[in-house]
């Protein structure tokens, strides 16, 4: 059963990642979170095992711009359970900034994360999905890299990379039954939404038709819906979860 096989979702300790993971265990799955943050990782470990009632969910510490590293653990993911049958790159940051006074270094960071990481991570658990003929790789890309944004050339241009890969990466494997396909989050609250002044907040439900901002849920679901063997004739395609704001 697909249903069974174990899915990786990098970014996993909070936010969407931590959303996302649960609605995976919802379905029945082994879920492995990778994330940097070992407090937010045993704070998943704990809601988990108390809340969640269940021993399913995996938690990894690593640095996933450590290519050498992020492939080992992939790898040794799929041999101890049969092979990697998702694939969710939802680990990102921002380092915001206008063109003109964008340093290299803060390009460069946010291309790692953002983009470099989800090829390394796709190419590793590809591996495991050819051999066993299944598999879903859902990128979490963004509004910005649909529309672009004023301030984000870096943070646009790796989400856009992600919609162009996982289109490149669904022609490659779509013969081994493997699908590859994009969600493209608006305004979603989240702590980084959080810091945002209530002025700017109130500015952007004005440009977003539903007037509203998103949960961490809503991207969840539509995951979840990748992932599902409903969704085995859907690939190369971006699902916007932005309440109407791009299209």
């Amino acid at each position: 059963m697909s249903e069974k096989r174990l899915a990786i979702v990098t970014g996993g300790a909070r936010g969407i990642g931590r959303a996302i993971v649960h609605e995976l265990i919802k379905q029945g799955r082994k879920v492995a979170a990778l994330d940097v943050n070992e407090e937010r990782l045993n704070e998943l470990a704990d809601l988990a095992k108390n809340q969640w009632k269940t021993d399913d969910v995996i938690t990894l510490k690593i640095d996933i711009t450590n290519s050498k590293a992020l492939t080992q653990a992939i790898e040794n993911l799929a041999e101890e359970h049969g092979g990697i049958g998702i694939l969710v790159n939802n680990a990102g940051i921002t380092r915001d900034g206008l063109l003109l006074t964008m340093s290299d270094e803060d390009f460069d960071l946010v291309i790692d994360i953002n983009l470099k990481a989800a090829f390394v991570a796709t190419r590793a658990a590809a591996k495991s999905m050819m051999r066993n003929r299944w598999g879903r790789i859902i990128n979490i890309a963004s509004v910005a890299g649909v529309m672009g944004n004023a301030g984000q050339t870096n943070y646009a241009a790796s989400k856009a990379g992600l919609i162009g890969m996982a289109k490149t990466v669904g022609r490659e494997l779509a013969k081994r039954n493997v699908t590859a396909n994009c969600i493209a989050p608006g305004f979603i609250v989240t702590e980084m939404t959080d810091v945002l002044p209530d002025k700017v907040k109130e500015g952007v439900k004005q440009i977003v038709p539903m007037q509203k901002l998103g949960q961490v849920e809503d991207v969840a679901s539509a995951v979840a819906f990748l992932a599902s063997d409903a969704a085995g004739y859907v690939t190369g395609q971006v699902i916007c979860v932005d309440g109407g704001m791009a299209m």
